[in-house]
């Protein structure tokens, strides 16, 4: 089916689509703030339990792992606490505002309270736990705002690159000012004073940007937006959270791709990795940051011909195609290293050239799965909404991340386990340590070998998925339908 054959069999397609305002989606967008600090943030949890609480290497990756597990237990039973808030002012704006004062008391009790004054792993776990109730509140609701916003096919993809842009800018801010000032203003060496910094730098950003959110969310924080296609509003159930895991199609496709790719990208981000990369094999730790500034412009005019393409074509063929082009640039790279003096990448010259080159088509390429993935999962909500008449967002979202996060809980062990079995096992590593074979391979795999396999699991998962943008169309059409019935039998027995 073409895209005008989809178009014509919309009727009245002003009564089926809905759109949001630039300003709104601009602002939804700022959930980048305390989320993606959160994820830098917690990049340094195990400088932290290495230097404010004495823990070890290798039981810090347990640590992580375990409080990962229980990360993606909490998912689905936050669904009901998304299900039950329902005030006279709405309940996207509470939860927003709930989370990220639960998530600022957990940095504020690792980072800051009680690091570096005697305490071991119980207190670490504690405030670790603290963390992950608030930011679990946080992203499960801000997952759940693309579907609320907009339907629309051609503007869904538009929110994913506003979402993109500030998922990339944010955290490239962030890492720039804490790697390259703050780091450099505490004597370059990840210590106390550095945590103690960045913690406090990056709540006041989070705070600005919930703020923004909530007003940026305010006009879709009503029942009308939320609502589903019975009118009667049943309370949720743990079998609705099993029945949209064994009955989505849709949504255990992607669970398979977004996981493995979720994994892969969390190894590779875990700070001691990026040390690894940019500190040791390269000798250059600020390069990872001025490579994300040079990356900037590249990656979001990637992300918005990522968005033109997923309008065009769909979310689940903008995941296939992009994966692919994800894996042969990597691979590309991987070759890249094998032949060349690593170090040579950190002095000025046409190697240097060639390396942010690769890097920049890699990361633009990553770029348009980002986009492609935000509105794919929109478009699964609207089809469970369509398959159970329930419109329970948190529910498609708590289901994904339950699975996502029992998956990517073993990013940390795998980091520190594989820095472990380097010698690292009573340290962390830091920039200017020196570089070995088996200290090279072993960068090479956490940082582009495990993502490819990540991709190649994407390609297979994503092919045995039949949400294509034509059956979104007829999705779309049924759900306009329902809803127009339940107006009209309502108008009925007025």
């Amino acid at each position: 089916m073409s895209e005008e054959q989809v178009t014509a069999n919309v009727p009245e397609k002003g009564n089926i689509y809905r759109r949001a305002k630039l300003w709104q989606i601009i602002c939804y967008s700022f959930s980048a703030f305390p989320l993606m600090g959160a994820y830098i943030l917690i990049g340094y949890a195990s400088y932290s339990a290495s230097i404010g609480y004495g823990i070890s290497t290798a039981i810090i990756g347990v640590i992580l792992m375990g409080t990962r597990i229980l990360d993606a237990v909490t998912d689905p039973m936050l669904a009901f606490v998304y299900d039950k808030v329902n005030t006279k002012h709405g309940k996207l704006r509470i939860l927003l505002l709930m989370g990220f004062a639960v998530q600022t008391l957990g940095f504020l009790w690792m980072y800051i309270i009680f690091s570096s004054k005697g305490f071991g792993i119980p207190v670490f776990c504690i405030g670790y736990v603290i963390y992950i109730l608030g930011y679990t509140m946080i992203n499960m609701t801000s997952q759940t705002l693309p579907a609320i916003l907009t339907n629309d096919p051609k503007q869904r993809p538009q929110v994913g690159v506003w979402q993109t842009i500030f998922n990339y800018l944010v955290p490239m801010m962030l890492t720039m000012l804490l790697n390259v000032v703050i780091l450099k203003q505490c004597g370059g060496t990840f210590n106390q004073q550095f945590l103690t910094t960045s913690c406090l730098c990056v709540t006041v950003i989070g705070l600005i940007g919930v703020i923004i959110m909530c007003i940026g969310v305010t006009p879709y924080d009503k029942p009308e937006y939320y609502g589903g296609l019975t009118r009667k509003r049943e309370p949720l159930k743990w079998k609705d959270i099993f029945a949209v895991l064994k009955n989505n199609k849709p949504l255990q496709c992607y669970i398979a791709s977004a996981a493995s790719d979720k994994l892969a990208q969390q190894v590779a981000s875990q700070s001691i990795i990026v040390t690894l990369l940019y500190g040791i094999v390269i000798g250059n730790i600020q390069l990872s940051t001025i490579l994300s500034v040079i990356s900037m412009l590249p990656s979001i005019l990637f992300a918005a011909f990522g968005a033109k393409y997923v309008g065009k074509h769909g979310g689940r063929d903008g995941i296939i195609h992009f994966s692919f082009i994800c894996i042969i640039v990597t691979t590309v790279i991987i070759v890249f290293f094998t032949v060349i003096d690593p170090t040579k990448i950190a002095q000025a010259g046409p190697i240097m050239i060639l390396y942010v080159i690769l890097m920049v088509c890699l990361n633009g390429s990553k770029m348009c799965v980002t986009t492609c993935n935000n509105s794919f999962m929109a478009d699964i909500i609207d089809y469970e909404l369509d398959r159970s008449g329930k419109y329970i967002p948190a529910v498609v979202t708590g289901s994904y991340s339950l699975i996502d996060k029992l998956v990517s809980s073993l990013s940390s062990v795998i980091a520190t386990g594989c820095v472990a079995v380097l010698g690292y096992k009573t340290a962390v590593p830091q920039p200017g340590d020196v570089s070995t074979p088996q200290l090279f391979w072993m960068t090479m795999f956490l940082f582009f070998m495990l993502p490819i396999i990540g991709w190649i699991i994407t390609e297979i998962a994503m092919k045995k998925c039949d949400l294509s943008r034509e059956k979104m169309a007829e999705v779309q059409e049924r759900i306009a339908a329902k809803k127009q019935a339940m107006k009209a039998e309502a108008e009925q027995k007025a």
